[in-house]
């Protein structure tokens, strides 16, 4: 089931899909802008007039480093939230953040930002401490190894090394079901890919559209053996407590939706095309 089919069933189901932002230690005074339903103030922004949103780049096709773009950063889940920030009349601001801050709700807690957009699965684990939005993209996990490689499913990573990325539910996914695989945690999948490439380990196994877009880099090196649908779906992380900005951003993605911008976002990232090719292996 390719990922353009999740996002048509969730949608048939009735997700309203949202985003949200949250944070601030600074309650700052009222500011000129008008998100249509609450002034500006009561967003409880970290900075007045801007949406900060932090996410752990690399991580493409969601965010990637890009000096031609406005904020520095590009990818799906930095069009949705400059699409959101728009509609509210703010700036935006992205911050590269670790991972592990971001889902553990550290850094959103600390008030480095207002929201957390980086291909975040919503979790009842990660609920404990993170407000999230609705769902707005369904994901698979996937399997990726070199070309040629004795490796075919998950029932062979069996004394075999295994990249994972620390704190997601890929990982979890690994000790879960290939508890015999020597298991090893990188920061980001920048390290992840590397280590693959250079040989330090067998497979990766992480979020299909990101396996994806290594297999595209590799020129035919690597390839996608498995995919695994977790009913995994990513959520907007806030700092709990900031209804206001939370209800804001969920009208605003309910507006991208009815307008058909987030079609054509997705459609940006995930063509028909690129949904093929994740079935070929």
């Amino acid at each position: 089931m390719n990922i353009r089919s999740l996002w048509v069933a969730t949608a048939a189901a009735g997700l309203v899909l949202s985003l949200s932002a949250c944070g601030s230690d600074d309650g700052g005074e009222a500011a000129s802008t008008d998100t249509g339903d609450v002034a500006a103030a009561d967003l409880d922004l970290v900075t007045d007039g801007t949406l900060t949103v932090c996410s752990d780049v690399p991580y493409p096709p969601f965010e990637d480093f890009d000096e031609s773009a406005p904020s520095g950063f590009s990818g799906f889940d930095i069009d949705i939230v400059q699409a959101v920030a728009d509609g509210l009349g703010l700036d935006l601001a992205v911050k590269d953040s670790s991972f592990d801050g971001l889902q553990s709700g550290l850094s959103l807690n600390a008030g480095e930002c207002d929201l957390a957009a980086s291909a975040m699965t919503i979790t009842d684990d990660r609920k404990q401490n993170l407000d999230f939005s609705d769902g707005y993209y369904d994901s698979l996990q996937s399997l990726l190894v070199p070309e040629g490689s004795d490796i075919t499913a998950i029932g062979d990573l069996a004394g075999k090394k295994v990249g994972v990325q620390q704190g997601t539910t890929g990982e979890a996914y690994t000790k879960e079901n290939a508890a015999d695989a020597d298991i090893i945690a990188f920061p980001s999948n920048a390290e992840m890919f590397q280590a693959i490439q250079a040989g330090q380990v067998d497979a990766l196994l992480q979020d299909l559209p990101v396996n994806v877009d290594n297999a595209k880099k590799s020129d035919g090196k690597f390839t996608i053996v498995e995919e695994y649908d977790t009913d995994e779906t990513y959520g907007l992380a806030i700092k709990k407590g900031n209804t206001a900005l939370l209800d804001a951003v969920n009208k605003q993605l309910g507006e991208l939706r009815e307008s058909g911008e987030y079609d054509t976002l997705y459609d940006k990232y995930f063509s028909a095309d690129d949904a093929a090719a994740t079935t070929d292996g």
